[in-house]
């Protein structure tokens, strides 16, 4: 069968007019070694990398289709974890921008994200009510963790001990204790959902944020160091506390170590509350890298910045408190003891800094310290706004200055309406604030100017001049070149909904609220303050109507005028007589869009009944009715010298159809929300899209052919994908739900290295079997026969069978090896533990096996310890898994203690402390230098 009709694909060519999503957060990443000069933040599916001092994108970190929601970078600043709406994971490396690992383990979105100190575990929480540690340096998942009934909400590791700390919209926290993988404690002090969540203080102190104006702080204390240590200092006593008190303290423990096995690691007890000063819910509450900043935000555009004292800082106020304590009593009475209870305040010892007032509501942000004590803070905005902030912590009261802005990329809000200029270069972009014009090659923002709430556009023929129709019914006429308005006319008394250009090219129609069509002419009036004519506009008719006018226009031969009505109908009229013609009827809702093909022999309308229809122009026949959205049709265009056109959806997609075979061609998906308009260049080679997740995207038409049949096999298979990994998750034998469980979750993936190691040991025992025939027949014929080798093995170099099996091992991604294990069915598991037995002897991919073999002797235990035949391979397996392990762990060894002496070489070479320790004392130095400083100018 020949291509019945040829169509070329159209494909995503970029995403633009976006500086950061409102749905992700930002993170500050490094940039050519700079700490905190770099953000990055999602961007719908991707993630981009800003450079703040030059406010230009350097990074596009590119997702597939899902939206970005959550970053976390890594503390080595490398690496930058992305969490999607679908719950899959990308690490991404901050160098080469590629992704090198892939997590999927929830169902639903990833809402919070944290590397644990080293960089080498990753926790993740989910709007599916899970939490999962995963493996980073393995590319693995370790386990998943239940107990939460709502969203989690924020995520931490603690530094000294295996403990984990999550909150969730559920009112609870929980504390898990990771060697053992249970929870053992949760806080239920919250009446509502806990927002955010911070630790303080050398992770002494938690302090949650919730849906009113308090932060609650909470006291940790390690039960298990105070047993073990009895002679530690008390730092909560306060320095002239009684014995009696004391007693009574060591008593008040020791009843409580005895309550419960889940008070045995940590007590958490509410000390009091910080006020914050919005009156809403916390949205972000987080601290800097040091400790020593916190800072949390709501709903609207304050960022309050709080300082958490040191444990010397703490020290030294007591000690003043209690001088003055002192001299206080002294001056009472010279006879009576002092009193010893002098205790800080928790307002004295987390202090408000400065509030940070942003130019819009704040969706994120994220800080950091300098060494010199100035905090850079950069915020996301919900109006596509990225700010960077100064705040100097040194200063007496210190001042937020703005340190740069990036906006000029974007709109503040929804652009209403897009338009391309004749010569395909140009596209002009509209929203309620700004008219953008944007080079369409370079995608750069090339001017910007302000304007009223924008809702239709055209360029003036030239290219030189754009008109703008907006909400309150003016006309706003603005030069390019100069980039300034020159004329705003009064043209309706409601809206402008609709403007079109007349074919000749010398005036436009435009259609309002107001019930009227008005007809207009461009003319060249002289301006008192020039010599040169100027461009203007006057009307020159008007047709009158019974409802709103939605939508016009013309006919390529400028003969009819297609107006579409308030009360669903499109009327057409003559052009130069103004004479009804036809009436289009058969739409349940207002026709929104339509157009006209360039033959003026057709016409599509699109409603809010989600319908397309195709009608004939010469009698109004409706050809066709197409089901084209799930949702309201915003917008309509014919491709030029076509019958081929799109339509753009409040569902979110584009999609293209053919209105002589009434076949839906293809469907340009990408945009997260509602798409509300888009511009087909006058030549059809590109399509601009605007939607309200705030991008404008571009497609391409490529010369790629596109066969309708095989559109639809791959629209067949990607939904049944979808199903597979929606069924439910396979079950292990005998093991219960319980609060832990694995960290993957099936998908097509995983299912397909199941069955690519299935067909691996099929074609490892058919290539057995005939080896032992040619052996059998070489015996027979006496005389060596040529054998036949398998054209797979031939392809991978001439290898065995069994090496063949293990390539297609080492194949599998870590992170999916466990699910795929899973639905692998037992007939093959005997073949696979024999081939195990072989490798392992051998000492090849001892790691990568032990694993794979740990993992199906747990989930197949019975079946595997009943079979007889299986007895001699679990013993051999037992005898070689032990020593290779064993050889394995003393090679690590041998490599750790080299590195260990190499270190101490280098250290005694250059008499400097390794790493980090310099830095620290270098630091000290200083600190001690300024103090010196500081004392003696106060001297003199």
């Amino acid at each position: 069968m020949g291509l019945s009709r040829q169509y070329l694909r159209y494909v995503p060519a970029a995403l633009f007019g976006l500086l950061g999503s409102a749905g992700g957060n930002a993170a500050m990443v490094a940039l050519g070694g700079e700490r905190g000069r770099g953000v990055a933040v999602a961007a719908c599916e991707h993630v981009f990398v800003w450079d703040l001092r030059k406010g230009e994108k350097v990074l596009i970190l590119k997702g597939l289709k899902q939206e970005a929601r959550y970053l976390c970078p890594s503390p080595d600043g490398l690496h930058l974890a992305v969490g999607y709406e679908d719950g899959s994971i990308l690490i991404f490396n901050l160098l080469s921008g590629e992704a090198n690992v892939t997590f999927n383990g929830h169902k639903a979105a990833v809402t919070a994200m944290q590397y644990d100190q080293l960089g080498g575990r990753l926790v993740s929480g989910s709007k599916d009510t899970d939490v999962i540690v995963w493996d980073v340096i393995n590319e693995s998942g370790l386990y998943r963790l239940k107990g939460h009934k709502d969203a989690v909400t924020q995520v931490l590791f603690l530094k000294e001990k295996n403990l984990l700390v999550t909150s969730g919209k559920d009112t609870l926290v929980k504390w898990w204790d990771l060697d053992t993988q249970h929870c053992f404690k949760t806080l239920v002090g919250h009446r509502t959902e806990v927002w955010g969540m911070a630790l303080i203080s050398e992770e002494k102190r938690l302090i949650t944020g919730t849906a009113d104006s308090e932060l609650r702080v909470w006291d940790i204390s390690y039960i298990q160091e105070e047993v073990k240590d009895p002679e530690e200092p008390e730092s909560k006593k306060s320095k002239g506390s009684s014995p009696v008190a004391e007693k009574n303290a060591e008593e008040d423990e020791t009843l409580e170590l005895d309550e419960g096995p889940e008070e045995r690691l940590l007590k958490c007890s509410k000390v009091g509350s910080i006020m914050r000063e919005g009156r809403d819910r916390v949205v972000t509450l987080a601290t800097d890298r040091t400790g020593k900043i916190l800072a949390c935000h709501g709903t609207d555009s304050v960022l309050e910045v709080f300082s958490i004292l040191s444990q010397e800082e703490v020290q030294k106020k007591l000690e003043k408190k209690m001088k003055k304590a002192k001299k206080k009593a002294k001056k009472k009475s010279e006879e009576e003891e002092p009193e010893g209870d002098v205790e800080l305040s928790l307002q004295e010892e987390i202090q408000r800094v400065a509030n940070i007032k942003a130019s819009a509501k704040i969706k994120s942000f994220d800080m950091i310290l300098s060494p010199k004590g100035e905090l850079k803070v950069v915020l996301l905005l919900q109006n596509n706004i990225i700010e960077s902030y100064l705040l100097n912590l040194s200063a007496q009261v210190p001042q937020a200055v703005r340190a740069s802005k990036i906006s000029i990329g974007g709109h503040r809000s929804d652009v209403r309406t897009l338009a391309f200029s004749s010569d395909n270069i140009a596209i002009l972009s509209a929203s309620a604030e700004s008219v953008k014009i944007w080079n369409r090659s370079t995608l750069q923002c090339i001017r910007t100017m302000d304007c009223e709430y924008a809702l239709c556009s055209f360029f003036v023929p030239g290219d030189r001049q754009v008109i703008v129709g907006t909400k309150t019914g003016k006309l706003q006429l603005y030069d390019l070149a100069s980039g300034s308005l020159m004329e705003t006319l009064n043209a309706h008394d409601g809206a402008v909904w609709s403007i079109a250009l007349s074919p000749d090219q010398r005036g436009f129609v435009t259609g309002g609220a107001d019930k009227c069509a008005k007809f207009w002419e461009f003319e060249l009036v002289k301006d008192e303050s020039s010599v040169q004519k100027r461009l203007s506009m006057k009307q020159v008719r008007v047709l009158q109507l019974d409802e709103d006018v939605l939508c016009v226009r013309y006919s390529p031969n400028q003969k009819l005028l297609a107006v579409s009505l308030l009360d669903c109908t499109v009327k057409i009229f003559y052009t130069d007589t103004l004479k009804f013609f036809l009436s289009l009827y058969g739409h349940k809702l207002p026709v929104l869009c339509m157009d006209i093909s360039y033959d003026g022999a057709l016409i599509a309308t699109g409603s809010a009944d989600r319908n397309v229809k195709i009608w004939g122009l010469d009698f109004g026949d409706c050809h066709r009715s197409l089901f084209a959205h799930d949702d309201s049709v915003m917008y309509l265009q014919f491709v030029a010298k076509s019958h081929l056109f799109f339509t753009a959806g409040k569902d979110g997609k584009i999609k293209q159809w053919d209105a002589d075979k009434f076949e839906h061609i293809q469907t340009l998906e990408g945009h997260h929300q509602e798409v509300w308009c888009l511009a087909l260049s006058p030549n059809g080679d590109y399509v601009v899209s605007a939607s309200h997740d705030k991008s404008l995207r571009l497609w391409e038409r490529t010369r790629e052919p596109l066969v309708l049949e095989e559109e639809r096999e791959m629209q067949r298979e990607a939904e049944y994908e979808e199903s597979v990994a929606k069924e439910d998750q396979p079950v292990v034998a005998g093991e219960t739900q319980g609060e832990t469980g694995l960290a993957g979750k099936k998908t097509i993936e995983t299912i397909k290295a199941a069955e690519r190691i299935m067909e691996a040991v099929e074609l490892y025992r058919e290539e057995m079997a005939k080896l032992k025939e040619h052996k059998a027949i070489c015996k027979a014929a006496g005389k060596e026969v040529p054998y036949p080798v398998n054209p797979i093995l031939r392809a991978y170099g001439n290898i065995t069978p069994s090496e063949y099996v293990l390539e297609v091992f080492k194949k599998v991604r870590s992170s999916e090896l466990e699910e795929s294990l899973l639905v692998l069915p037992f007939s093959y598991v005997p073949d696979l533990l024999r081939l195990f037995n072989e490798y392992i002897r051998l000492g090849a991919e001892v790691e990568l096996l032990c694993r794979a073999l740990l993992f199906l002797l747990k989930i197949h235990f019975g079946q595997i310890t009943s079979n007889q035949m299986l007895v001699t391979v679990i013993e051999n397996l037992k005898k070689t898994t032990i020593s290779r392990v064993s050889e394995a762990r003393d090679v690590l060894g041998f490599n750790m203690a080299g590195l260990q002496h190499l270190k101490r070489e280098i250290e005694a070479k250059d008499e400097v402390m390794f790493f980090a320790d310099a830095t620290d004392r270098f630091e000290e130095k200083k600190r001690k230098r300024k103090k010196k400083e500081k004392m003696i100018l106060a001297v003199v």
